[in-house]
């Protein structure tokens, strides 16, 4: 399975002390740049909300950048630009893999109209308390690799927006694999953010 390791900062040396021989657990991975620009995809015409909010909408989506995760191939320098905000087959360790060698894992949503894979079972109220609280639909609490304790300082008309936006894309049906709990095996791939620094 496939490994990946994201540098936040260029502050990664190795201890002055390492060996040749000795073992770094970064060889297990390697170095990417994720994409972080990417498109918002059009919405399509929806009676429920005001073409004003959705265009607010979308301009909200693509000012947080929700597509850089929700995006497949987005968090491995790859987007799929068929599967904006569809979700991603890579996965975001929350907890640190370089200590544990089955971390836990987390799958960013498919975020369309999908009712099989996506939100499309999902009131626009669903998506705001989401938003605002980390609560989803199904009441299972987000961890913060989602930033939703930041979203909570959005204005509620520009979180309605966002709910109007995502509620009028077209659907794209795209099942991400499961989250996973620290201690389960991962069979798809996954990446880490992280921030290093040498022992000095």
């Amino acid at each position: 399975m496939t490994k990946y390791l994201l540098l936040a900062a260029s502050l990664f040396t190795l201890n002055a002390c390492t060996t040749a021989t000795a073992y770094n657990p970064l060889d297990d991975y390697r170095q990417l740049n994720p994409a972080t620009n990417l498109p918002t995809p059009t919405a399509m015409s929806n009676g429920n909300f005001t073409a004003e909010q959705v265009a607010r909408g979308q301009y909200m989506v693509g000012l947080l950048g929700c597509g850089s995760c929700h995006t497949n191939g987005a968090l491995i320098g790859t987007p799929d630009l068929q599967q904006l905000l569809a979700g991603s087959d890579t996965g975001i360790a929350w907890s640190n893999p370089l200590l544990e060698p089955n971390p836990g894992i987390v799958y960013p949503a498919n975020l369309t109209p999908d009712i099989e894979t996506g939100i499309g079972s999902w009131r626009s109220q669903d998506i705001v308390r989401m938003l605002q609280t980390g609560v989803s639909k199904h009441k299972e609490q987000s961890l913060t690799v989602m930033p939703w304790p930041s979203y909570q300082k959005l204005h509620i008309e520009d979180v309605t927006a966002i709910a109007a936006y995502l509620m009028s894309l077209p659907p794209v049906k795209h099942q991400v694999p499961t989250n996973l709990k620290r201690g389960q095996k991962a069979t798809a791939p996954f990446i880490h953010f992280g921030v290093y620094q040498s022992k000095q």
